[in-house]
């Protein structure tokens, strides 16, 4: 059987962890938390000491961390995984990272003998622990026809978008139109509540009217009621839309509604939310907004 290696036991990695091991994968893996691993291990998966030594024996390794400096460090810092990967095996990196270092990290992978697939996901980790991920991917049709069965237990599909970068141009794309999205809804009920209008009455026409995308509606349940459990963590959209913001300039496209929903989501980190669902962006709004009458 095809063994895995999952780099990165976060709200994402550990749902998709526990999706191979539930179609009965060997499955190794490793998190700079060791404790976050215990569910996992006691699921049936092998804890790993470092990246290097969860990869040493795995046919895939897959990985699922916050940001740039995250993924180097696990795949060229000190113990990183690339170093001890077997020749001919399948690295996937479905982070959502900038489309250079993607790049770089294919070009390592193919020095070092493997085969690379960037497939970052659209879902949150409800989507993750039911096996609902959408891989956006980059790369060798091969290497791709080759993680396909993997995606099969982790998603419900997946769209080829071409060469190595595609995949993380395409979600920094979808994830800036998202983070726009909840921060106009943050203003909008901010402004429902200021106003003077019931939010109980008002909050059903955004959901149900044109603005209520799948997004909308579930996001402003949690806005109206407080309930920030991660779905998305504040501080990653906060860096995705950094990421977009800096694929839009390199492409000559000032993404400047991104811009103003960074700065809330900044405002929002600044205020103690980071750690928290991307919901919370509404009380860097409610902070910043005077009471009606002052």
């Amino acid at each position: 059987m095809t063994s895995v290696a999952v780099l990165g036991i976060g709200v994402m990695g550990g749902g998709m962890a526990r999706r191979l091991l539930g179609a009965g994968l060997p499955v190794t893996v490793w998190n700079r938390s060791a404790a976050r691993t215990q569910p996992l291990v006691e699921a049936g998966a092998v804890r790993a000491a470092t990246p290097r030594e969860a990869t040493a024996t795995a046919d895939v390794i897959l990985s699922m961390v916050a940001d740039d400096d995250a993924s180097r460090d696990v795949w060229i810092g000190p113990a990183g995984a690339l170093e001890a990967a077997r020749a001919g095996a399948l690295l996937i990196e479905s982070s959502t990272l900038s489309p250079s270092w993607v790049a770089e990290l294919a070009g390592r992978a193919s020095q070092h003998g493997c085969q690379f697939v960037e497939a970052p996901v659209t879902g949150s980790r409800t989507h993750a622990a039911n096996g609902e991920l959408f891989f956006l991917a980059g790369g060798d049709p091969a290497a791709l026809e080759r993680a396909r069965p993997l995606f099969e237990v982790l998603g419900r599909g997946v769209a080829h978008l071409g060469p190595v970068g595609s995949g993380a141009r395409m979600k920094l794309i979808n994830n800036f139109v998202c983070g726009v999205q909840v921060a106009a809804l943050a203003e909008a009920i901010t402004l429902v509540e200021r106003s003077g209008l019931a939010l109980a009455a008002a909050l059903p026409i955004l959901l149900n009217g044109a603005p209520g995308s799948p997004l909308v509606n579930a996001v402003g349940p949690r806005m109206a009621s407080g309930d920030y459990t991660v779905a998305f963590m504040l501080a990653l959209m906060r860096k995705d839309l950094a990421y977009a913001m800096a694929e839009g300039e390199a492409n000559g496209v000032p993404l400047t509604t991104a811009a103003a929903a960074r700065r809330l989501f900044e405002a929002a980190v600044e205020g103690g939310w980071g750690h928290q669902d991307f919901s919370a962006v509404i009380e860097a709004v409610r902070a910043a907004s005077a009471p009606v009458g002052s």
